[in-house]
């Protein structure tokens, strides 16, 4: 009756904890707790740490979950031990704290501080052998720490609303015709998955069709729109590298656009702004009542998208070297990386039997773009292969200088919360000095994204062949990327 009378106290302090104001995450205690919760499941939980486990948990612990009851310390650590801790050695459970869900209040008596309250979510992944880690379930917490000898120590814990994820969302990518069938299902004619592991290329898959009724082979070329830009980047970076151009110099010394000849604004576009996208110019001219290219602010002064800006560096990179991009293109990154299905241009090399037509949503399809001269900013054709080689050449900088990979990756313009332009790629701030490097690529009949995570050493590629195929995203992204795929996810879902 006892255990239930101090359910029934806790119950109450936890109804009225919000009378004292929550802790802000600048203050020591915040940090405090935040570190012991650290130990208690990075260290403990997630790597079977039985010392680290008794050591925070009080001798006085009341554990209260809603699907299998009350435990004790004693009960709660045989528990433990008997449980997760004889798993098979291959297999992982992690708990995985929802950052921007964590609450904490201090609870005094007579103005001295005696215990605090953490309120928070939590999920839980598991991981067996080398298949990809997958998120199991989620719930919620409340713990209450109590300073006992000097330590902060878990004294009583709640955990509730659990929720398991269903099988058949986790079980979705364990076989290729499970794929097949969810493609069916959300109508994305043609998939490219590229996924990076261990700092290499490890799995290359195509799913659907190429046309209707053909099977899409492996070497599918997609037009991939935008992700053209990260390869225009890299060609400029790379020349930088040789010490053959300068990011700051002014791009007038070897082309001005006739439309902006009489603005002297233009003597402010360098390299540095057209990879940041700080031009100041629409996306494309055409977009303009007179159709003709203008700044819309100074450069420099604010994020605004742009293609118009790398056909900008285009031309003066073509002026200064007396070549054509898909020349440079094809000396500084196509042939080093051996990217043969990789062009700007649609030429007598171009294979149009294995080119993905794109469709709308109404599974209508697109004219094919047989571009005769190189777009720096959209229309580039690849394979899922050549395109995640060139992302993991990026991912480990590649004949960048160590100068000018610092450089790009930078956070050199804000574009949303723990979102940012470097040179060239977004990068994805995911906390604790890890980031992801990505881009996207939109157009008619055309979704495709990129990310690599250059700490982990992990990433994936996604290539669609339709309007609507961003809604593969999300779930590839969190499948394959775990933890790190949620907080992108969750980035961009802000």
């Amino acid at each position: 009756m006892a255990k239930y009378t101090h359910f029934i106290l806790f119950f109450l302090i936890i109804l009225f904890c919000n009378v004292n104001a929550q802790i802000r995450k600048t203050d020591d205690l915040y940090k405090t707790i935040m570190s012991r919760d650290s130990l208690l499941f990075s260290v403990g939980f997630n790597t079977c740490n039985i010392g680290v486990m008794e050591n925070i948990l009080s001798d006085r612990l009341e554990f209260y979950h809603d699907k299998d009851g009350i435990s004790d310390k004693k009960k709660f650590m045989a528990d433990f031990k008997n449980g997760l801790c004889k798993a098979p050695e291959k297999y992982q459970a992690k708990r995985v704290l929802m950052d921007k869900s964590t609450e904490i209040y201090p609870m005094f008596q007579g103005g001295k501080l005696y215990a605090v309250i953490q309120n928070g979510d939590h999920q839980f992944y598991e991981k067996e052998n080398s298949r990809p880690e997958k998120r199991v379930g989620s719930a919620k917490f409340t713990n209450f720490w109590m300073v006992e000898n000097g330590s902060w120590k878990l004294a009583k814990s709640l955990s509730f609303d659990h929720q398991e994820i269903s099988t058949r969302q986790e079980s979705l990518f364990e076989n290729d015709q499970a794929i097949e069938n969810w493609l069916k299902d959300i109508k994305i004619p043609t998939l490219g998955l590229g996924i990076i592991d261990r700092g290499a290329l490890r799995e290359v898959k195509v799913f659907g069709d190429i046309k209707k009724g053909i099977t899409a082979p492996y070497n599918t070329c997609f037009n991939v729109a935008s992700l053209t830009k990260p390869v225009t980047a890299v060609v400029a970076l790379r020349l930088v590298s040789l010490g053959k151009w300068k990011l700051d110099e002014p791009l007038d010394l070897y082309w001005t656009d006739p439309d902006i000849a009489n603005d002297p604004r233009r003597k402010k576009l360098t390299t540095r702004i057209i990879l940041t996208h700080q031009t100041g110019f629409p996306n494309w001219r055409w977009m303009n009542p007179d159709k003709k290219l203008s700044f819309q602010f100074d450069p420099g002064t604010k994020y605004q998208y742009s293609g118009e800006g790398f056909e900008y560096l285009r031309k003066a990179l073509e002026k200064k070297f007396g070549k054509s991009l898909d020349q440079l293109a094809g000396e500084l990154v196509f042939k080093p990386l051996k990217m043969n299905d990789t062009n700007y241009i649609w030429d007598q090399n171009t294979d149009e039997t294995r080119v993905a037509i794109g469709y709308n949503k109404e599974g209508n399809p697109y004219p094919i773009e047989k571009n005769k001269t190189a777009n720096a900013a959209d229309d580039l054709h690849t394979t899922i292969e050549d395109y995640g080689n060139f992302m993991v050449s990026v991912m480990k900088s590649k004949d960048l200088s160590p100068e000018v990979f610092r450089e790009m990756i930078g956070k050199q313009v804000k574009t949303k919360e723990n979102k940012y332009f470097g040179l060239g790629f977004e990068i994805y701030d995911l906390g604790n000095g890890d980031y992801a490097l990505s881009h996207g690529g939109a157009d008619l009949g055309t979704r495709c994204i990129a990310f690599v995570l250059p700490r982990s050493g992990k990433g994936i590629i996604i290539f669609t062949n339709t309007d609507d195929g961003y809604k593969a995203y999300e779930k590839l992204i969190v499948h394959y990327l775990g933890e790190q795929g949620r907080k992108i996810a969750e980035i961009e879902n802000r």
